[in-house]
C-alpha cells in the first residue's frame, strides 16, 4: 500500500483550517499534518475544551482528509534555547509571558508537554518539532571552545527534555525532532550525540528532513542507514546549493530568497535532493508512514507549488519488491 502524502500545515498558518483542509483535498493530498499555531491545533484550546480535537477531526473528515501528526516546532525551539527578543514573534502570548528567559524556557517545557496530552486526544502517536539549543551558538569552535561546554549543552537538553519525554510516554506518544540547525541536533553525529544523552529512549526520534541535510553535505540517505529505527515522520522538503564563488553555506546574512544566497529552499522535485533513493532507503528500513510535503520556495506561488509537490511524491513512492529478482532460477 503506498504511503499517505500529506500536507504541512505551518507554512499555510494564515489560512483558517478549514480553507487549508479545502485546498489540500483539491490539490489531492490525503491528509494534513497540523501545525500548533494558527487556528489548526491549538495546544492550550485542546487541554481545556473536551470537544475540540473531536471537532478537529470532524472538519478533516468532511475533506476526506486523515491526520498522522501534528507538529510544535514553535514552542519545542524555545525549551533549551537562549531566550531572546526573536523567539517572542513566534511563540504564544502565554508562553511568552513577561519575556523573563528562564521563565519562557520553563512554560515552552509546560507547553510541550500539554502537546503530548493534546496528540493523545486527537488520536495522534507523533508530535513533530524542535528542541532549541544552548550551544548552537558554539558551532565555529572560536575563541576555543573546550568539550566540556558542549558536553553541558547535551547534558541540559537531557534535563530538559527528559521530563517531557516522560509525558509523551505516559501519553503513548512520540516526539520527533526535525534535524536542523540551531537544534541538539544537526547532522548524523550530534544526532548519535541526542540519542545517547537520553539514553536512546523510545519516545525520542526523528523528523527525517532532507532539505537541512543537503545543504550542508550531509548525504541524506546516509541519515536513513544510520538511524533505521528512530525515522518517526518523513517530511518531503527540497532545497538547491547555489554557490557562485562569493557566498557560502553559512549564507552571508541574507535571507531566504535572496538571489546572493549559496544555498535556498525550492519545492520538491526542483532542488537537489534525490527522492528515489530516499524512497529506497525507506522501503529498505519498512518505513510504511506519512509523506508529509513541507512546501517552502521563495521563487514560486505556493498554491502552484503543493499541488505539484503532491503529484511528485505519489508519483516517486514505491512498494519494494516482494520477490528476490532470480527467485524464477531457483529449484
Amino acid at each position: 500500500m503506498a504511503r499517505p502524502v500529506t500536507l504541512f500545515t505551518g507554512q499555510w498558518a494564515d489560512l483558517p483550517l478549514e480553507d487549508m483542509a479545502r485546498k489540500a483535498s483539491d490539490f489531492g493530498y490525503q491528509g494534513l499534518e497540523l501545525a500548533c499555531w494558527g487556528d489548526h491545533f491549538e495546544v492550550d484550546k485542546a487541554a481545556a475544551d473536551e470537544e475540540y480535537s473531536a471537532a478537529k477531526r470532524d472538519l478533516l473528515d468532511r475533506y476526506d482528509l486523515q491526520c498522522l501528526a501534528i507538529s510544535s516546532h514553535l514552542v519545542g525551539q524555545a525549551v533549551c534555547d537562549k531566550i531572546d527578543a526573536r523567539h517572542q514573534a513566534i511563540l504564544p502570548e502565554y508562553v511568552w509571558g513577561d519575556g523573563d528567559p528562564a521563565g519562557v524556557n520553563q512554560r515552552a517545557s509546560e507547553e510541550m508537554k500539554n502537546t503530548a496530552r493534546a496528540a493523545q486526544k486527537l488520536g495522534v502517536g507523533v508530535v513533530n518539532g524542535f528542541t532549541g539549543s544552548s550551544i548552537w551558538h558554539l558551532l565555529y569552535s572560536f575563541p576555543p571552545v573546550p568539550e566540556t561546554m558542549i558536553a553541558d549543552g547535551f547534558q541540559h537538553f537531557a534535563d530538559c527534555w527528559n521530563p517531557i519525554l516522560d509525558v509523551f510516554g505516559e501519553c503513548g506518544v512520540r516526539f520527533a525532532l526535525e534535524v536542523h540547525p540551531t537544534e541538539i541536533a544537526f547532522d548524523i553525529h550530534t544526532a548519535s550525540r541526542a540519542l545517547e544523552a537520553i539514553d536512546h529512549r523510545e519516545e525520542f526520534g526523528f523528523n527525517f528532513d532532507p532539505s537541512h541535510l543537503l545543504w550542508q553535505g550531509v548525504d541524506p540517505v546516509e541519515f536513513i542507514r544510520a538511524f533505521p529505527d528512530r525515522i518517526y515522520h518523513v517530511h518531503i522538503k527540497d532545497a538547491i546549493v547555489t554557490l557562485d564563488g562569493r557566498s557560502g553555506i553559512l549564507a552571508s546574512h541574507l535571507n531566504f530568497g535572496d538571489a546572493r544566497r549559496g544555498w535556498d529552499f525550492r519545492s520538491p522535485g526542483r532542488g537537489g535532493v534525490q527522492f528515489e533513493e530516499i524512497i529506497r532507503a525507506l522501503n529498505q528500513i519498512g518505513y510504511g508512514g506519512p509523506l508529509s510535503v513541507e512546501w517552502e520556495d521563495c521563487g514560486m506561488d505556493r498554491e502552484h507549488g503543493a499541488r505539484e509537490a503532491c503529484e511528485n511524491v505519489k508519483r516517486w513512492d514505491f512498494e519494494p519488491s516482494n520477490v528476490a529478482f532470480d527467485a524464477a532460477f531457483a529449484d
